[in-house]
């Protein structure tokens, strides 16, 4: 097949054109062989391209937050992992506790002066538990270390004001974001994140679904869970957001939340460009 330049009509017919001679127009970039001389040249041809992104290089301090987040975030995975153990091994033997934590650390009370246990049962368990508060210790020594680092970093505590976010959520964003300027809009940090809808658009329609996997999924996670913190008080307590309510009224609490935590987002790509502070008193007469 000849050559033929990008600008130059497909020979279908004219513009536009389908998803089919956009394929063709592409085969141009396509080499065969996965080899670094042909990963050489993708790069250089990623490197001209305008839309293209670059990593901004982190700091030392970056890098060690992220260190302690990273370590923290795989020993809560393994807490998880053995509180779900000791759970389902409980009632296997008739003994049920209440969800989370608190019920875990019920369990393991009864683990060690309880008849209803078998004797090897008990060795097994006893292994898992001693295992569970060893690694709850850990998880706590470090963030006993991101505390310290939160109350020396005057970004985080800008982020602090913002409900929803706390220490561990604001030594998160200054980690991972580093250079909040990179992001044209809070809207393109959201999306960074993934807390965006996701898109399957075709033949000039627009179709929304719902978050996909893609971004940060750290942040996302942690945006999320202090969304959720928020819409919880709000039940409870009530709350002087409007918008807030009406949010909580037309979607369900997990669609809320993420609604919520890409706001908490932009307010905080606002916060820390502008370099302000969050205030409440700014928000509550829009809302009204």
């Amino acid at each position: 097949m000849p050559e033929r330049s990008l600008l130059e009509p497909p020979a279908s017919g004219a513009w536009p054109y389908r998803a089919a001679d956009a394929a063709e127009l592409c085969e141009g970039y396509l080499k065969r062989g996965k080899n670094d001389a042909n990963d050489a040249a993708a790069i250089c041809e990623a490197v001209t391209r305008p839309s293209m992104r670059f990593v901004p290089i982190k700091s030392e301090q970056q890098q060690s937050g992220l260190m302690l987040h990273r370590s923290r975030q795989l020993l809560v995975r393994q807490r998880t992992m053995l509180s779900n153990a000791i759970r389902g091994h409980m009632a296997e033997l008739g003994i049920i506790s209440a969800k989370g934590r608190k019920g875990t650390a019920e369990l393991i009370k009864i683990i060690g002066n309880d008849d209803r246990i078998p004797a090897a049962a008990r060795f097994s368990l006893s292994v898992l538990a001693r295992q569970y508060e060893a690694i709850a210790a850990e998880i706590g020594a470090i963030e006993k270390h991101i505390h310290a680092w939160h109350r020396s970093c005057e970004e985080s505590r800008r982020l602090e004001g913002i409900p929803g976010i706390g220490p561990i959520v604001a030594t998160a964003l200054v980690a991972e974001v580093g250079d909040w300027t990179a992001f044209s809009s809070g809207r393109n940090l959201a999306a960074w994140i993934g807390l965006v809808p996701r898109q399957h658009s075709t033949g000039g329609k627009d179709r929304l679904g719902g978050i996909s996997k893609q971004g940060n999924r750290y942040l996302r996670w942690l945006l999320i869970a202090g969304a959720m913190a928020v819409i919880r008080y709000a039940r409870q307590h009530g709350t002087k957001r409007l918008w807030l309510v009406r949010l909580m009224e037309r979607r369900p609490p997990k669609v809320a939340a993420v609604a919520l935590a890409n706001k908490i987002a932009r307010m905080a790509w606002a916060i820390m460009v502008r370099g302000e502070r969050f205030e409440e008193s700014k928000l509550l007469p829009a809302a009204a």
